[in-house]
């Protein structure tokens, strides 16, 4: 009976220790995902666009294609490559951060432009033949199409959370990783999910709704969608402008150059004094995050040119596909 006891004090202690390890990878990864929310914003944001023009009952099936090519992305490819790079080079990781950065700082600047009618943005290409593609095919090429976009995001989302976890073993890192990475995914493709079926709903409940109450929430659903698709597009812009901004103030101090972050970090201390000591901190971070953004925006607008005349015609060189054969 005394060795069962023991035994049973063995089983509870190695339970408690698990259930801690568990809720220490639940935390590092809550953590290091909030590091990430310029990529994941972005990410909701860009995705629904891949599921406009198809009927409704297809739009589901398409997000949910995405999204297992999203975890692929993380799990199969961007995890492995995230623990080779921290236990063989983790001096890359700096380097990366900032590469991911400039890449967040492109894409906001190249939506704030277009926004503006200066440039042409991710317009198709050029001389690109219209034709009517079949809508299987249609549906696949979309899916691709959404799961390389969000292969660049993911990596740059796993990049920031595996910079953000602390030193620890290599199993910890793999499954904060990896709990990253679904945590992550499931909460974009279900705000996905949820805002692209959210006219739908609204329409539902404006014609079939039996209280007037119902009905009116139905219709202003319908109505609001439009705008709050626009609302997701400009807070996500500036989400990834403050996020890419931040992240190349944050290597330049890693690589020793110092001066830019201390320079922000000065001027934001200044302004929070200038206002009420109830919320200098709050004042603090937002002068900080507008003044990243405005870093982000300007480095932004630097690369466009050069994303524009060079990275994007060999890309498309690269990846582009032949026109699908018109429908029979």
């Amino acid at each position: 009976m005394s060795g069962l006891i023991a035994l049973l004090d063995d089983v509870a202690a190695i339970a408690k220790v698990a259930a801690s390890s568990i809720d220490d990878v639940i935390g590092q990864a809550a953590k290091a995902g909030t590091k990430a929310a310029g990529a994941v914003i972005d990410d909701a944001a860009v995705t629904p666009k891949y599921v406009q023009g198809f009927e409704a009952s297809r739009e589901l099936p398409v997000i949910w294609k995405i999204t297992k090519g999203s975890l692929r992305n993380k799990l199969v490819f961007l995890l492995p490559a995230g623990l080779a790079l921290s236990a063989f080079a983790p001096w890359a990781i700096a380097p990366l951060l900032m590469l991911g950065g400039a890449y967040l700082c492109f894409e906001g600047a190249e939506k704030v432009a277009h926004a503006l009618g200066w440039g042409h943005g991710h317009e198709d290409y050029p001389n690109k033949e219209n034709v009517i593609e079949d809508p299987a095919h249609l549906e696949e090429e979309k899916a691709a199409g959404a799961i390389k976009t969000d292969f660049i995001l993911s990596a740059e989302i796993m990049t920031i959370a595996l910079a953000a976890i602390p030193a620890s073993t290599f199993w910890m890192e793999a499954a904060t990783l990896a709990a990253v990475a679904v945590m992550i995914t499931v909460a974009v493709y279900g705000a996905v999910a949820i805002i692209v079926k959210m006219d739908d709903l609204g329409l539902a409940m404006a014609n079939n709704g039996r209280l007037g109450l119902t009905r009116t929430l139905g219709r202003g659903l319908v109505r609001g969608m439009p705008g709050f698709l626009k609302t997701l597009t400009v807070v996500g812009t500036a989400a990834m402008l403050w996020v890419g901004g931040s992240i190349i103030v944050h290597g330049l101090e890693e690589l020793g150059f110092s001066t830019l972050g201390h320079w922000i970090h000065d001027a934001a201390y200044a302004f929070a004094h200038m206002v009420p000591a109830s919320i200098e901190g709050a004042a603090e971070w937002g002068a900080k995050a507008v003044m990243d953004g405005i870093l982000g925006l300007g480095i932004g607008l630097v690369l466009i040119p050069i994303g524009e005349k060079i990275v994007t015609p060999i890309w498309r060189a690269i990846f582009s596909r032949k026109p699908a054969v018109r429908a029979g």
